[in-house]
């Protein structure tokens, strides 16, 4: 290929993915610009004379943003975004230099966990120079790729997370994308939620499939259109009651998934986030707000409205600020250990919405490094802030050039001997003040030290089970409590059971939380 000159795009020849064959995209319009090998493509809009390869390549980096193409017969100029004129004079700038001020330089530093991970980030940069050491990602990887049980529903966060972590050739990546197209199959017209089918079209697009076309069991889905019933229905709910039918999280996830498909649907869920960010009355969690600035982020790049960019910017700024002055009273910290993925997500998106401000990343990715991460949806979403990564760059990856390589083998964690631990006491209590007859009941348990809260429900439960019966539900997270004494949490009423210690709502769930001896556990029925 020739070398291009500076300003021009690569044309003929460069994208295996751009050709004719009269689909289009969910929304009727046409779906330029998607790195899809063979999927999203585009019928002639125009007269024959003006589809020919160049001008419909052309229009490809056009519509995707990232280059200014005007044409006129046969003579095209194109001519490269702010941004994207930014990153190439960064890149000609680290020429011949080394060190944490180079992107190029920080990505070689992981080519020692395989050739499919190197392949993988050669499109992308890290930001300010922050990127996990290649042992940190590699144990970490290991870790996502043993929480993948077959016996489990398949979790498309995690899929998710190994595409952006450029972990794409593995029997478990293959066996995990196929039982996630079977899950989509299944179950997105019946019991998903709008997140989950937002989560999966995600896991879709990161792994170069079409989510319009889910094919698994003999069937085929949309799930598209599918997230755009649900996202509608979020919609509906929030006009009428103030409060979507889920939650807010989900609504964002949403948006994000909507935007990043190039399909319709997602500027009204992102109007209603950013108008939210900016309430006043507003008190979101880390999470919603960081995968909001996702979703925003993606909508401010994909419309032209003034008064709706300039709505976005704000919203946007907001966020991240608040983000950057939390990081700094807190010394690296953005809510707890467990937020800070989406949140070093968000930051590493959103750059030029907190710009000319710098973020000191070395610090928040201090605590990160601090914390020995072994939940696997904790892990998959901080594994792609690790690699300079965020789910926004979920429909970007070149699939053309990411051929699925394994992954060099990762050292298996060491054995652990089971060492018995002296017992401890933990005082749990149900409290219902919100619903029906109210109670509050208290017990105390023994259990051994190191034990989770959940076991701790269970001895509480074995001694009595007329007061202390619970009932679960396996999530993404691992087990949620879904039902205490025979209350049972209500999506509709918007109740749940609260697990607090001291007054404060734990920072992990039943599962994973572990009790210190002497401490006083409390469930409360709540609303959300």
């Amino acid at each position: 290929m020739e070398e291009e000159e500076e300003g021009q795009p690569p044309l003929m020849g460069f994208y295996p993915w751009a050709k004719v064959d009269g689909r289009s995209s969910p929304n009727g319009r046409p779906a330029w610009g998607r790195k899809r090998p063979g999927w999203w493509t585009q019928s002639c809009p125009r007269a024959p004379a003006s589809c020919s390869p160049t001008v419909l390549a052309a229009e490809l980096l056009r519509n995707h943003g990232r280059y200014a193409v005007t044409h006129t017969g046969d003579r095209i100029r194109a001519d490269k975004n702010g941004e994207d004129a930014r990153r190439d004079k960064r890149r000609r700038d680290c020429a011949g230099l080394s060190g944490s001020a180079c992107p190029e330089e920080e990505r070689m530093l992981r080519v020692a966990f395989g050739i499919g991970v190197l392949l993988a980030l050669v499109g992308g940069t890290a930001t300010q120079g922050c990127v996990a050491p290649q042992h940190l990602v590699s144990k970490l990887l290991h870790r996502l790729e043993k929480s993948v049980k077959k016996d489990e529903p398949p979790n498309p966060s995690v899929l998710l997370a190994m595409n952006l972590a450029g972990a794409r050739g593995s029997n478990t990546h293959k066996w995990l994308l196929h039982a996630i197209q079977e899950e989509a199959v299944k179950r997105a017209h019946k019991d998903m939620t709008s997140g989950e089918v937002a989560l999966y079209v995600l896991a879709l697009l990161s792994s170069c499939q079409d989510p319009q076309h889910v094919h698994a069991l003999g069937q085929t889905v949309d799930l598209l259109r599918i997230l755009q019933q649900k996202t509608d229905e979020e919609m509906a709910t929030l006009e009428m009651t103030g409060h979507p039918k889920t939650t807010l999280y989900s609504m964002s996830l949403d948006a994000l998934g909507l935007c990043l498909s190039g399909a319709s649907g997602y500027e009204t869920p992102s109007v209603a986030l950013a108008k939210e960010v900016l309430s006043p009355d507003s008190h979101l969690s880390v999470d919603t707000r960081a995968v909001a600035a996702l979703a925003l982020a993606c909508t401010y790049d994909h419309v032209n409205l003034h008064d709706m960019r300039d709505l976005l910017q704000k919203a946007l700024s907001t966020v991240t600020n608040g983000f950057l002055n939390e990081q700094e009273k807190q010394h690296g910290m953005i809510g707890n250990i467990y937020s800070m993925g989406l949140a070093l997500q968000a930051l590493e998106a959103t750059v030029k919405f907190y710009a000319p401000r710098k973020w000191n990343c070395a610090q928040a990715f201090s605590v990160v490094y601090g914390h020995d991460y072994r939940q696997p949806m904790a892990i998959a979403q901080v594994l792609p802030a690790l690699v300079g990564r965020s789910y926004m760059e979920a429909a970007d990856l070149d699939c053309a050039s990411t051929t699925l390589h394994p992954l060099l083998s990762l050292s298996p964690e060491l054995g652990t001997t089971e060492v018995l631990r002296a017992p401890i006491t933990v005082h749990y209590s149900i409290i219902n003040k919100l619903q029906g007859t109210p109670f509050s009941y208290t017990t105390t348990v023994q259990v051994p030290g190191g034990s989770t809260l959940l076991t701790v429900l269970q001895e509480a439960a074995k001694e009595n089970p007329q007061t202390f019966s619970f009932q679960t539900e396996q999530t993404s997270w691992g087990p949620m409590v879904v039902s205490i004494h025979g209350l049972a949490a209500d999506s509709e009423d918007r109740t749940y059971w609260q697990f607090l210690s001291a007054g404060d709502p734990l920072s992990e769930g039943v599962g994973s939380y572990k009790p210190r001896d002497g401490e006083h556990i409390q469930a409360v029925f709540s609303t959300y």
